[in-house]
């Protein structure tokens, strides 16, 4: 096994002030994102301004607070806080779900969209790579934390985490961390270049995720409070699929449709 490094959530605290290493990597994914979403749009050619990158990120940020928060209440706790309303704004206990970040970021792109009248695809298309960046720091943030371990293993790269009891398992953080964040920017990075149609890379984006989630899923640890809902499905996997077929229909859909009309 390889010793867990036991690193403190905590990278700095003044006073009363605790400064955590997950939050730190969202500050660094939006850092990295605003100049990353300006390399794209000079690559894929599209006129954006420094202003109109700060607001995009700046919705992109409330998108994922509030779509990350309702997500994990809805898809993965919503008795407990039927019953313990209180705890609805407690953000700082945990209980962010990706599935909902997606959809808060969508619905806030949307806006943005209609407000500076520009074209979804368009902007997602320039942006999904900086997607992937954050993806892959926020796992490194879990395995930081020592959250959303794996399942038992006896390969001999597992890990003891200290929430994980005396098991030995899969280090299932950096697995995501690798496939979502390394291996999805590398998939979007390398297909920018090619003359795809408008949308393309919004729905590589979401086709690759959903396959790498659901495998990961098959050794990541379920939630204890949920464990299994179908079978041997989790949450996250029954979340993931859709997203796969979807991204992978949608994907043959505007390519054929851009074929066609040429």
């Amino acid at each position: 096994m390889i010793p867990y490094p036991n690193i403190s959530p905590v990278f700095l605290k003044i006073g009363p002030l605790a400064l955590r290493w997950y939050g730190l990597m969202y500050a660094i994914s939006f850092i990295l994102s605003y100049f990353l979403i300006q390399v794209m749009a000079a690559r894929k050619r599209v006129n954006v301004t420094k202003d109109e990158v700060s607001d995009l990120l700046f919705y992109a940020a409330i998108g994922v607070i509030l779509g990350g928060r309702f997500g994990y209440i809805l898809f993965y706790n919503p008795v407990f806080y039927l019953t313990h309303p209180l705890k609805l704004f407690a953000v700082w206990e945990g209980g962010m779900a990706f599935h909902g970040g997606l959809l808060g970021v969508i619905v806030m792109g949307l806006l943005f969209c209609r407000r500076y009248k520009r074209s979804f695809y368009q902007l997602a298309d320039i942006a999904v790579p900086a997607v992937s960046v954050g993806l892959g720091l926020g796992r490194i943030g879990n395995f930081i934390n020592g959250e959303l371990f794996g399942r038992p293993t006896d390969l001999p790269w597992c890990m003891v985490f200290p929430e994980g009891g005396d098991v030995c398992r899969h280090p299932s953080q950096l697995y995501q961390a690798a496939l979502e964040g390394g291996v999805l920017f590398l998939i979007l990075w390398v297909l920018s270049k090619k003359n795809l149609a408008t949308g393309s890379l919004f729905w590589i984006l979401i086709c690759f995720y959903g396959l790498f989630r659901f495998l990961v899923e098959f050794v990541r640890q379920p939630d204890a409070h949920i464990g299994f809902v179908l079978g041997y499905f989790s949450m996250g996997q029954l979340l993931s699929l859709p997203m796969f077929v979807m991204g992978t229909g949608m994907l043959w859909f505007l390519n054929s449709r851009k074929a066609a009309s040429h």
